[in-house]
């Protein structure tokens, strides 16, 4: 029987620290090597096999997951804030913490979360990027009206960013300098160019065939459209590593921390350990949803009626992961069950 050999990595942006374990915790190696794909490959050469590795979870991690999975038996990645939980020392630094990691694989106490694969990745990389021009596009939104403040300019608020409102405005009205006009032409057009960027990049994740039916499945749902159905489909990847709906409303942050001790429960607001990019977007989709749906605008009312509207908001995202998750699993559209007084996927 072939001995497995057990690899920690500590990750970080030039340098990997590395410990290479056998089953009886017995070091093999340890050292620092180059974060490159060069200096990797060099150092793979020197490796015992079979062997497995891990690392924790970073900004680094994904480049060297798929560059090391192909000669590994498995790579696996660590939560940070469980491992930090688990192998907690008084002395830390990069070299023990390669050996802790290293010793938690061996041992199988890795607290192991999931990595999406490299096509579900990169479509994701392309969605956060066009969440960050919508962000932009904001603040120059917002930074045209603060130029205009600033000189006392009076001015439409509905009106502003109406193409035909804004030239008019740059042309009648006597309190703008030719300073300022050339500074809001400037924010104009960073504005469209922005826009014009974003809307391509939606597009060419609608019509990817990896998202196209997946997408198409979602947006059945009531008050699910592209955005809200093309970032449940990237952010979340495989939906059956969730073994309960609690578990995905959790991911969402759509749920508070709980501290118990003796007779007093404490609940605290939303959860900081959450998944941002699907909490914001489900959170403004939940908002609009009573809208479009009979059953979400009940939902909002039964949380209104306790008197805060936020936690209603949040009730109607709750109830859409629900829904998302039954469709994502069912591999349905969604279908209202009238007769029978609930709702189906």
């Amino acid at each position: 029987m072939e001995t497995m050999y057990y690899i920690g990595l500590d990750v970080h942006k030039k340098t990997i620290n590395y410990c290479v374990k056998d089953g009886s915790g017995r070091i093999y190696a340890a050292g620092s090597i180059r974060a490159t794909r060069l200096e990797l490959d060099m150092w793979m050469k020197t490796l015992p096999r079979p062997w497995t590795a891990a690392m924790e979870a970073t900004i680094f991690t994904a480049w060297i997951y798929d560059h090391l999975k192909p000669h590994a038996a498995a790579v696996k990645v660590a939560h940070p804030l469980m491992l930090r939980a688990i192998a907690a020392a008084k002395k830390k630094n990069d070299r023990i913490d390669a050996h802790k990691i290293a010793d938690c694989l061996r041992c199988n106490f890795l607290p192991e979360c999931y990595m999406a694969s490299t096509e579900v990745r990169e479509r994701r990389r392309t969605l956060r990027y066009r969440n960050l021009l919508v962000r932009q596009a904001v603040q120059m939104k917002n930074k045209i009206a603060v130029l205009l403040m600033e000189a006392g300019v009076s001015y439409n608020k509905q009106k502003l960013h109406k193409v035909r409102y804004f030239r008019e405005l740059l042309a009648t009205n006597q309190d703008i300098d030719n300073g300022l006009r050339s500074l809001l032409r400037q924010c104009r057009e960073t504005v469209v160019r922005l826009g014009k960027t974003e809307s391509a990049l939606v597009r060419s994740l609608q019509r990817d065939s990896l998202l196209v039916e997946r997408v198409e499945r979602l947006m059945t749902i009531p008050a699910v459209g592209p955005i809200t159905a093309l970032t449940w489909a990237l952010e979340v990847g495989d939906v059956q590593r969730f073994s309960s709906i609690k578990k995905a409303i959790s991911y969402c942050g759509l749920c508070g921390a709980e501290r118990s001790s003796a007779n007093i429960t404490m609940r605290t607001p939303l959860s900081k350990q959450r998944n941002k990019h699907l909490q914001t977007v489900l959170i403004e989709a939940a908002k609009m949803a009573p809208r479009n749906s009979p059953e979400l605008a009940k939902v909002y009312e039964q949380g209104k009626q306790k008197g805060n509207a936020n936690r209603a908001t949040l009730a109607v995202a709750r109830k859409m992961v629900a829904y998302l998750v039954a469709v994502d699993r069912r591999q349905n559209g969604f279908l209202v069950v009238e007769n029978k007084n609930r709702t189906a996927a």
